[in-house]
């Protein structure tokens, strides 16, 4: 075993002599101007803020196009006569209206800039309408590349659905489409061929036939939402409805599945109850009982929208039947149900302001699925699943991406991202310090977003630890420290970290083997610990918990 470690950490060190490029490569080297008009927060979409949305969208399914408007209602954050919304260049600007007259406006790429004819004065509250249609880009692979996902069930019946996170909800809707833009409320209208139904965000509020063989479906959303968290879900549906008592009273809980799986909604009925039940005690209450929590049967195998959850596991255990921590611990429980049930804490409530820190989104929520086990099956099968994720760690960049351009980081952001979330319960070595700390962030950041420094400091000031040089080389650079460890002639031990962090410093359990380990601070500097041994082998660091390299020297 040692043998092994050592092999790995020469591996490693031959990493860290490679120079460090990700997050401090400037954008405009790896990205073009499409990425920087959707991604950065220029004084034409800060100037300003998005209140209230009224989306009105017809979904012709024969002809996959699309056609509607959107209302924007806003308040002035700075005086302006010209602003920027979001639409993709392959649907339609037809108009914009602004107090019943047409406005004028340009398109660069995604980017719709709107010129109005007086100055909209800071402070001001007003509104404008934008007309649209076309035919929307369609999914190829949902939600991974997003766009429609237009499907048939297996009686031929249409079943279509949305999902747009990363590529942006300007792919079938005109909205200001920046992460860090949550709208206080909206209400979400579709229109559907007669005989179908259409299930969104939020709480039904009316169902109306129309004139022309198509039904709206009004969908209000009462809490802040995230442009991309916006869905249609077309099917030939029925619907189950439940309560649930949690921590903030009762909580509807509503099972939207295609007819002919009526009889599997229990499968879902139980999973989101125990989801509800690890969660709520780990993470607190259910961030969105205003508006309910859903579960919808898509084609697609599942997104987390808000109150609206897409499932598409089959009604099955497992990932698609699969365990990928290859412990048998996740094919106890739906891993859809509990992974994106865990986004409407980390993603939902707490919404990173830029893409670039989509790792909190993930890393928190891959972590859920181990709390999911900690709270129904002990904290050791928990320690083991999280261990056993490390197998699709790839080190292969930072899990943080570049800022301003729509872009996430390395796909390491879900397994080495929860990895070193039990890391730093290990570290902090407290469990109710740890869930107090999980539970902390979702009530101060409750319906809020966030970036990096918000995260890392809550960490280090609740914990009483400081943990920023853990989270700079674990989440912004991509290789991982090794613990370099030798004796002196008289067999005291001596230990640094050696990794791309400048003057790294982290916690670590070690300890003669046998005996309870102890958390000992580790630097840069090779310093003595109060530990003798004369043979090395007798030394365990417990390289379980903490992923890291080992060298023996």
């Amino acid at each position: 075993m040692k043998n092994i470690i050592q092999l790995y950490a020469i591996a490693t060190l031959s990493v860290l002599c490679l120079p460090a490029h990700g997050q401090l490569m400037k954008a405009k080297e790896l990205f073009n101007k499409a990425d920087s008009l959707r991604g950065m927060l220029t004084p034409l979409r800060t100037c300003y803020d998005v209140q209230y949305y009224h989306l009105d969208v017809k979904v012709d399914i024969q002809n996959r196009y699309i056609s509607g408007s959107n209302l924007f209602q806003f308040r002035a954050v700075e005086s302006f006569n010209r602003l920027q919304f979001d639409l993709f260049e392959n649907l339609s600007v037809d108009s914009v209206k602004f107090h019943g007259k047409t406005l004028a406006f340009e398109r660069s790429y995604n980017a719709v800039f709107v010129d109005f004819p007086s100055t909209i004065e800071k402070g001001k509250t007003d509104s404008f309408t934008v007309y649209y249609s076309g035919h929307p880009v369609a999914a190829t692979r949902a939600p991974w590349d997003g766009g429609f996902d237009w499907k048939t069930d297996s009686n031929g019946r249409p079943w279509v659905a949305t999902a747009c996170q990363g590529l942006g909800a300007s792919v079938w809707w005109p909205n200001k489409d920046h992460q860090s833009d949550e709208v206080d409320s909206m209400l979400v209208s579709v229109s559907v061929p007669n005989g179908l139904m259409n299930v969104s965000n939020g709480r039904l509020q009316n169902v109306e036939k129309l004139e022309n063989g198509y039904t709206r479906y009004d969908w209000k959303v009462r809490n802040p939402i995230n442009n991309y968290n916006i869905a249609l879900n077309i099917g030939d549906y029925t619907h189950v409805n439940e309560t649930y008592q949690g921590e903030k009273g009762p909580l509807s809980l509503d099972y939207y599945v295609l007819k002919e799986n009526k009889g599997k909604i229990s499968h879902l009925q139980k999973n989101a109850k125990q989801t509800l039940d690890a969660l709520e005690h780990w993470f607190g209450p259910y961030p969105f009982y205003e508006d309910g929590y859903k579960l919808i049967e898509t084609a697609h195998l599942g997104m987390e929208h808000q109150s609206a959850v897409a499932y598409g596991n089959k009604f099955q255990n497992g990932y698609l039947g699969r365990d990928a921590s290859g412990t048998g611990w996740g094919l106890k429980w739906d891993f859809i149900v509990v992974h994106e049930s865990g986004h409407e804490w980390f993603g939902n409530n707490i919404t990173a302001n830029d893409l670039a820190d989509m790792w909190i989104h993930e890393s928190f929520t891959n972590y859920s699925e181990a709390l999911f086990i900690d709270y129904h099956y002990g904290k050791d099968a928990s320690l083991a699943y999280v261990h056993g994720n490390r197998q699709g760690i790839l080190n292969d960049k930072p899990m943080q991406g570049p800022y301003h351009v729509n872009k996430e980081g390395s796909g390491d952001m879900y397994p080495k991202g929860g990895v070193l979330m039990n890391m730093i319960r290990r570290i902090i070595d407290n469990d109710e310090v740890w869930r107090r700390i999980l539970r902390g962030l979702n009530e101060n950041f409750y319906h809020k977003t966030v970036d990096y420094g918000d995260i890392v400091q809550y960490v280090n000031k609740e914990s009483g630890l400081d943990l920023s040089s853990v989270f700079e080389q674990y989440v912004q650079r991509k290789s991982i420290p090794v613990l370099e460890v030798r004796k002196t002639n008289d067999g005291q031990l001596q230990c640094r970290w050696i990794s791309e962090t400048p003057d790294f410093k982290m916690p670590i359990h070690l300890g003669i083997a046998g005996e309870t380990l102890k958390r000992y601070e580790v630097t840069s500097k090779f310093e003595t610990l109060p530990i003798k041994t004369e043979d090395l082998k007798a030394l365990h660091i417990d390289t379980f918990n903490y992923y890291i390299g080992v060298l023996m020297q």
